[in-house]
C-alpha cells in the first residue's frame, strides 16, 4: 500500500499533529495527541435507552468565532444529535462490549429560523481532538432542536474520515439539509474520539492499526457499512419512531456519502444494502472492490495534489468496476482535508501558516478552504439532486464557468 493510499484513508494519524499546531499554535506542543487522548470514566452502554438525545450546551448569542459558510439556498435548517445503540451487534472494536454504541448528528429542513444555533462541538471534545478549544467557537447555521418541516425527506448518510469527528462534515450537512434532504452524520466509535451524553469521551482504540494491519481498511469499511445500515434501520422504523421526532425519511431515496475512509465505507454500504440508491466517495482509497452495486450511480471527487500512482491506480481499478452512472471530478489544487471542515476552519482561524511545511500541501493544497467547500457542495448537491430527486444537474455533464478549477478526470 502506498503512502498516499494510506493517508487518503486515515487522515488523523498524519493530520493530528499538524492540526494541533495550526489551531493552537506553539502552546500546543505539549498537548496530547488526538489519537491517544484519555477518556472520562466509562458509563455502561446498556444503561441508557437506545436513542438518547444529546443535551449539549447552546451556543452563546454573542459568540465571535468564525461561522459555518452560509448555504446556497439560505433555507432554515434544524439539527439535533442522538446516541443510538445497536443491541443486536457486539462492538467490533471492543469485544467486551455487547452492543454497538454510536453518536449521530441530524440536519433537516425546518420552517423556522428562530432559536439558538447548535454548538459546533464542545470545548472538552475540541480540546481532546485538537489540543485547544478554539474550534468550539465556530458558529453553526442550524437551529438546535428545531421541529422538522413536514414531508418525507430523501436521506443522506455522512461518514467522516478515519480519526476525524462527524463535526468535520457540518458544512456539508447544513448545505444538504437546506436543499431539502434529511442528513445523518455518524461517528464510528473507537475510530475517533467520540463524546457521548453526559460528557463521556471514548478514545480512538484503533488509531495506528492502519499502519500495521494490511486488512484494516477493508475491515473498517465493513464496520462502517454496518453502522450506516443500522442508522437507516432506525430512521425507517415503522410508525415514525426514529430518533428525531417528526422527521420522516423516504426509504426509496437514500444515499451514502463519505470522506476518505468514509467514502470507501459509502461504496461498501451500497454494495451491502439495496436501500442505498447512490453513493459518493470524497477522496478516499477504496479498500473493497466495488462490486454488487447493481448499476447504481457513484460520484468520485478527488484531489490529485500530492497524489501517487498507487492512489490513482486504486481509483482507476474502481472506476472500471462501476456499471451504473458514474462521475469522476477532480480539484487539482485541493488537499485531502479540503473535502471536510478542517480546511476552512484552519483558514478561518488564521492559523494555516503555522502548519509544518511538509504537511500543508498534502492536507490543504493551495485552494482556499471556502472555495473547496463551495465546489464540494455544488458537485455533491448536483449528484444527489439528479439521482435522488430527479432534478436536472448540468454541472455533472460539462466543465463549468462557475468552477473553472474543477476538471473531469473521466
Amino acid at each position: 500500500m502506498s503512502k498516499t493510499a494510506r493517508w487518503r484513508s486515515a487522515a488523523l494519524p498524519i493530520a493530528s499533529t499538524a492540526l494541533v499546531l495550526a489551531l493552537a499554535g506553539p502552546a500546543a506542543a505539549s498537548a496530547p495527541a488526538a489519537a491517544t487522548a484519555t477518556t472520562a470514566p466509562e458509563a455502561a452502554p446498556d444503561a441508557k435507552p437506545e436513542a438518547t438525545p444529546e443535551t449539549a450546551p447552546e451556543a452563546k448569542p454573542d459568540a465571535a468565532g468564525p461561522r459555518v459558510p452560509a448555504t446556497s439556498t439560505h433555507r432554515p435548517v434544524g439539527t439535533t444529535s442522538a446516541r443510538l445503540v445497536d443491541r443486536d451487534r457486539p462492538d467490533p472494536w471492543r469485544p467486551d462490549t455487547p452492543s454497538r454504541e454510536l453518536m449521530v448528528t441530524f440536519w433537516y429542513p425546518t420552517d423556522s429560523a428562530r432559536g439558538a444555533h447548535a454548538p459546533y462541538l464542545s470545548p472538552e471534545l475540541s480540546t481532546a481532538l485538537y489540543g485547544t478549544d478554539a474550534p468550539a467557537g465556530v458558529r453553526t447555521g442550524a437551529v438546535a432542536g428545531a421541529r422538522p418541516a413536514p414531508g418525507r425527506r430523501p436521506l443522506v448518510l455522512l461518514s467522516p474520515g478515519f480519526g476525524l469527528s462527524r463535526t468535520t462534515l457540518t458544512a456539508l450537512g447544513e448545505e444538504l439539509a437546506a436543499r431539502g434532504y434529511a442528513v445523518a452524520a455518524v461517528d464510528h466509535t473507537y475510530e475517533t474520539l467520540v463524546e457521548f451524553p453526559g460528557g463521556r469521551i471514548e478514545p480512538c482504540l484503533v488509531c495506528g492499526r492502519e499502519g500495521t494491519d494490511p486488512d484494516f481498511g477493508a475491515t473498517a469499511s465493513r464496520v462502517r457499512a454496518a453502522d450506516l445500515r443500522f442508522v437507516i434501520d432506525r430512521l425507517t422504523a415503522p410508525g415514525n419512531r426514529g430518533p428525531v421526532r417528526g422527521l420522516t425519511v423516504d426509504p426509496g431515496r437514500i444515499a451514502a456519502v463519505g470522506h476518505s475512509l468514509g467514502g470507501a465505507a459509502a461504496l461498501e454500504a451500497m454494495a451491502e444494502d439495496r436501500r442505498i440508491r447512490a453513493a459518493a466517495n470524497l477522496d478516499g482509497t477504496v479498500w473493497i472492490p466495488p462490486t454488487g452495486l447493481r448499476s447504481r450511480p457513484v460520484l468520485l471527487f478527488s484531489s490529485q495534489l500530492g497524489g501517487s500512482p498507487g492512489a490513482t491506480e486504486n481509483w482507476e481499478d474502481s472506476w472500471k468496476r462501476l456499471t451504473g452512472p458514474r462521475y469522476w471530478v477532480d480539484l487539482p489544487t485541493a488537499g485531502h482535508l479540503s473535502f471536510s471542515d478542517e480546511h476552512w476552519v484552519v483558514d478561518a482561524l488564521g492559523s494555516r501558516d503555522q502548519l509544518p511545511a511538509d504537511s500543508g500541501p498534502d492536507l490543504f493544497g493551495t485552494v482556499r478552504g471556502e472555495r473547496a467547500l463551495a465546489a464540494t457542495r455544488a458537485y455533491l448537491g448536483a449528484f444527489l439532486d439528479r439521482h435522488l430527486l430527479g432534478r436536472p444537474a448540468p454541472l455533472l455533464d460539462r466543465p463549468s464557468r462557475a468552477f473553472p478549477e474543477v476538471r473531469f478526470a473521466k
